[in-house]
């Protein structure tokens, strides 16, 4: 109790000779309140308006006029994120370590990948949408298919996993290489064996950042992996997601509480996948 009066009172006083200390202080907590009663009010609304709505006949295996079916979405949501997943995370990964362990400061070549990923991370994913429907659609011959749409969405996601991934190499103390080389080992060893692993947690937040761009995202895969209702039976098949779904349900104007409950499965399979991600990035930090 003393030592939390005394505390109490130490704050009090710097606030007294700093007021702007309180104000700012005051501001935080605001802003802190306002961003978690935006963020439960969304969630208490799409629950509310989407849980009554849930039927056994929206997860039937085949879409039809009469029951709406979202359970071909949900699959080829999951396949969409594993397939960008694949495309992005090595290039990714890869660009981020040569940036930090292999460039020597004051490339040139550095500056410019860093200023091209923080562009990139600027442009409406309408844009990517576009450059996806020129690009793979029209000039590679893909049609509305699964891989055409991956592999826009692997452009789109491929500077937030880049940036995160350098920002988590950053943080690896660099006692941690010199004790490495030190014991006489390689870069490429001291790399993978030493610095990955404890950069593993940041890594994986910038895949669950992406992972949630991609869950998401509606206007580039509109144009590249289409709206087809059924499960995809290959990659170069048109699929659409559990985001497009939703869209297309609310589009048409006959089907709002399909859509509603839609939207309640997206948030369930969006915090599960986070929650997932985090639990693997936690025992990786632990056994490193």
């Amino acid at each position: 109790m003393m030592k939390e009066r005394h505390g109490f009172s130490s704050r009090m006083e710097v606030y007294r000779r700093h007021p702007l200390s309180l104000v700012q202080r005051a501001l935080v907590l605001l802003a802190a309140v306002i961003t978690f009663g935006v963020l439960a009010a969304l969630v208490i609304y799409i629950l509310v308006k989407g849980v009554p709505n849930l039927r056994p006949e929206l997860f039937a295996w085949k879409y039809t006029s009469e029951n709406a079916s979202m359970l071909p979405a949900i699959l080829n949501t999951l396949v969409m994120i594993l397939l960008t997943l694949v495309l992005s995370v090595p290039f990714g990964v890869g660009a981020a370590i040569y940036l930090v362990e292999y460039a020597s400061r004051g490339n040139k070549l550095v500056k410019l990948v860093r200023i091209t990923a923080e562009t990139l991370s600027g442009i409406p994913s309408i844009v990517y949408g576009l450059f996806g429907y020129l690009m793979f659609v029209i000039a590679l011959h893909m049609g509305n298919s699964m891989l055409a749409g991956a592999l826009t969405l692997a452009i789109m996601v491929l500077p937030t996993i880049l940036r995160t991934t350098e920002e988590a190499l950053k943080a690896v103390p660099d006692s941690f290489r010199e004790g490495s080389f030190g014991l006489g080992a390689g870069r490429l060893r001291t790399v993978f064996r030493i610095v990955l692993p404890s950069a593993v947690p940041g890594i994986f937040s910038g895949v669950i950042l992406a992972i949630g761009r991609i869950v998401g995202e509606t206007a580039a895969l509109i144009f590249t992996s289409g709206t087809v209702t059924g499960v995809a039976g290959s990659l170069m098949e048109s699929g659409r997601t559990l985001a497009i779904h939703m869209y297309c349900l609310l589009n048409e104007g006959l089907y709002t509480e399909e859509a509603y409950a839609t939207a309640v499965v997206l948030l369930i399979l969006v915090i599960g996948i986070n929650a997932l991600s985090g639990a693997v990035a936690k025992r990786l930090a632990q056994r490193t």
